[in-house]
């Protein structure tokens, strides 16, 4: 047998003890973290911008929702025309319906197309934006609505700052019907909804039959440019 001083056997006894403790004790702070885990607080998601505001009484449109671009990320602001518009009215400025005048150009066809130009006019005291796409019906005299909903083009919507007095067009386009063959319907009117909002403003319409269904019967929205035509 191996002979071992007393202190060391001492000396041994004291680490194996040591590491007895340690151990107990690192189990009491393992059962400690599990019985009482780290609290966390969801965050709260930013508000959604573009949000609706209530604007004040106008003719709606039956069945209608307004029409306008996504208002989630920056836009390209750009100044209208006819007075020096500037791009510096922040997003919260946009145009409501009371606050404007509707109104349809003068057709200019071209390539077998009919197009309009449909009109906003700031009419308020104040300025204001518009961005993205109108929204549009026809309807008859009775105020049923006439053909399907009108399709958007594809284009770039920016934010345009009207002053008092001034305008922003946005084109409306269809295939003249005596060459494409659609059927068609003369509608009385066409309701216009500025961007973000839900009531629409009533326009007599004075350009004729417009194709309601079969080929090439689909009408087509731009977004909106300073001025009153291109």
């Amino acid at each position: 047998m191996v002979y071992t001083p007393r202190s060391a056997r001492h000396g041994a006894l004291l680490v194996g003890t040591v590491a007895v403790l340690g151990l107990v004790t690192a189990c009491g702070n393992s059962h400690d973290v599990n019985s009482n885990p780290p609290m966390t607080a969801s965050g709260t998601a930013a508000p959604a911008t573009g949000s609706k505001t209530p604007a004040a009484s106008a003719t709606s449109a039956p069945g209608t929702t307004p029409t306008g671009a996504a208002t989630t990320a920056p836009s390209k602001a750009v100044p209208s025309t006819g007075g020096g518009g500037t791009n510096t009215a922040p997003a919260s400025s946009r145009c409501h319906t009371s606050e404007l005048r509707a109104s349809v150009g003068r057709n200019d066809p071209g390539a077998g197309q009919e197009n309009f130009p449909v009109v906003l006019t700031n009419t308020s005291g104040r300025t204001c934006t518009v961005h993205g796409y109108p929204g549009a019906a026809f309807v008859s005299a009775s105020g049923s609505q006439v053909g399907p909903d009108p399709r958007r083009e594809s284009g770039s919507p920016a934010t345009i700052t009207l002053k008092p007095g001034q305008s922003a067009w946005a084109g409306l386009t269809f295939s003249n019907p005596g060459i494409s063959g659609a059927k068609t319907a003369s509608p009385a009117a066409l309701l216009v909804t500025p961007p973000d909002e839900h009531d629409s403003l009533k326009v007599a319409w004075t350009g004729g039959a417009v194709p309601v269904s079969g080929n090439s019967s689909s009408v087509f929205l731009s977004v909106f440019s300073p001025g009153t035509a291109p």
